[in-house]
Formats: structure tokens, C-alpha cells, sequence
């Protein structure tokens, strides 16, 4: 196996609690990394595991799994692991999987799930959804759809997405979290292949040629997988769409990292919103 016969990777950094007393990762612990690294896949495929397997009225579960040794990783290392489906049968999926050191291939593993009822745990069809979103993430498509429109098309999605991140998640009151100004902003949202709602954020007109940004909630089981960076870039287009010179945004302090990567810088002094520190970020466009 080599490295560009994978599309999928989990990057992980050796702890001294995995390896033995030669100093190298204790043999059951790639089992670990496997396992870590699939439900990492399933993030890449932009699928909250417990909702999506809920929807599809059944869950996953290991038939088989079994390790190759070629060479031993060490504390300290940092491991890619890959993953790739390489069959989906009537009621049962195939992972290839390796373990490498840079180009080095430590690792070889197959791993065998079964598609079944969670009740009885006897198998049932792979349904037709999760087989295409198996084999569409391996051909190379993407796994979201980002949609803009009005609060009258998108707003219930929205609504719910924002209730668990700023409502349950931050405890923000709910009377602040929504507001008269969703019904005339552009709203986004992140659609994945299931169909469920899983990112979203809005839209308003600050000023004359300035948009301002704000509501960007990710599902908590998916932050980290760019649906944000993909929110923003559709929000920063329909600001320009529409002949905006500028957006701008209030940014929780812990996120600054997140939207100067993305172009944006700080202005003004920190300040509080809702109870959390903020700072008020721009992007000329």
C-alpha cells in the first residue's frame, strides 16, 4: 500500500502511554488507532455518526478485524492513518487501512462492519444512502451541499442548528440568540449527503457597502472539518454578490484563529456579547 492510494488520513502524534518498555507502540494500540481514525472518517464524510445512523435506522458493527506488522512506531512519532472502503455489500462494508511514518508504511489492516438492526443486532440491507455516500466520498465528490436564501427557505434548518450550539451548548438566552433581523439577512446552510442540516450562519447589511456576518454555528460532532470555512466563503460571496466593500463580523475570542485564516483581521478592543468576550474582525472585498 502506499500513501496516495488513500483519500482519507487521521493524523496523531504517539503518547507515552502507548508504548511498551522497548518504547515502541504496544501492539494492541494500532487497533485504537483504526478504530479513532473511523470515526474520524465519518466525519470527513460530514456525518454526525448517532444522528445519521438514527436516520438510517440501524448502526455499525465490527465482523472482523485484523493487523499487519511491517515495522514498529515509536513515542513521539507522528502516525497517518488512512482509510478507504473498498467494498459495500449486501449487509456489510470493507476498510482497507495502513498506518504510515511519513512515506514509510508501518501498518496493514482490514476491518469488516456489518449494517444491523441496534435492537436485535441481526444485519439488515446497507441502505441505498450510506452505500452512495461510501462510494461517491472514495470517487473523489463532496460530501456538502451549501445552500444561501431567505429565513421563508431556510430558517427552520437554521433555527435548529443555532438552538444547539448558542441555546443548549453556550446557554445563550433564546430571546438573544433569535431576533427580528433573520427575516431580511442571507442565510447559509450546509446540507450533507443525508440531507440533514449540519452548519449555518447569516448575512445583514451593517452599513452602505458593508455586510456583516454573524450566527455561525457548526454541528458539534463536525467542527473541524472546514463546514465553517465553507459557511463563511458562501456568506463573503453573497456579500460581494450584491456590491458589498467590506464585511464584518463579531468574533468569539476563542474563534480569532479561525477567521484571520480565513482573511480576516481584529479591530477595536475586546468587548462582551451574550456574556462572551468578542472582537470585532474585518475583510475588505
Amino acid at each position: 500500500m502506499q500513501r496516495q492510494d488513500f483519500r482519507f488520513f487521521h493524523r496523531l502524534r504517539v503518547r507515552w502511554v502507548e508504548v511498551d518498555m522497548q518504547k515502541i507502540v504496544f501492539n494492541g494500540h494500532y487497533l485504537m488507532y483504526f478504530d479513532t481514525a473511523i470515526s474520524d472518517y465519518w466525519r470527513a464524510l460530514a456525518l454526525p455518526y448517532e444522528e445519521a445512523m438514527l436516520q438510517l435506522g440501524g448502526d455499525l458493527y465490527v465482523k472482523k478485524a485484523s493487523i499487519e506488522y511491517h515495522a514498529s512506531a515509536r513515542f513521539d512519532d507522528r502516525l497517518d492513518v488512512a482509510l478507504k472502503c473498498v467494498r459495500v455489500g449486501t449487509s456489510s462494508m470493507v476498510f482497507s487501512g495502513a498506518i504510515f511514518r511519513g512515506a514509510e508504511l508501518l501498518i496493514t489492516c482490514e476491518l469488516i462492519y456489518v449494517f444491523a438492526d441496534p435492537a436485535s443486532q441481526t444485519s439488515r440491507p446497507v441502505p441505498d444512502a450510506l452505500r452512495r455516500l461510501l462510494t461517491g466520498f472514495e470517487a473523489g465528490e463532496s460530501m456538502l451541499d451549501f445552500k444561501t436564501g431567505d429565513w421563508m427557505q431556510l430558517g427552520a434548518d437554521a433555527a435548529r442548528i443555532r438552538q444547539r450550539v448558542f441555546v443548549e451548548e453556550q446557554g445563550i438566552a433564546p430571546e438573544l440568540e433569535l431576533d427580528t433581523a433573520d427575516a431580511d439577512a442571507v442565510h447559509a446552510v450546509a446540507y450533507n449527503g443525508l440531507g440533514q442540516a449540519v452548519a449555518t450562519g447569516r448575512l445583514l447589511r451593517h452599513a452602505a457597502g458593508v455586510g456583516r456576518i454573524g450566527r455561525m454555528a457548526v454541528h458539534r460532532a463536525l467542527r473541524g472539518a472546514q463546514l465553517g470555512q465553507g459557511i463563511l466563503q458562501a456568506l463573503v460571496g453573497a456579500a460581494q454578490q450584491r456590491g458589498d466593500a467590506e464585511v464584518v463580523l463579531h468574533a468569539q475570542r476563542s474563534a480569532e484563529g479561525f477567521y484571520q485564516r480565513l482573511g480576516f483581521a481584529a479591530r477595536g478592543t475586546p468587548f462582551d456579547e451574550a456574556g462572551i468576550a468578542h472582537m470585532e474582525m474585518f475583510r475588505a472585498l
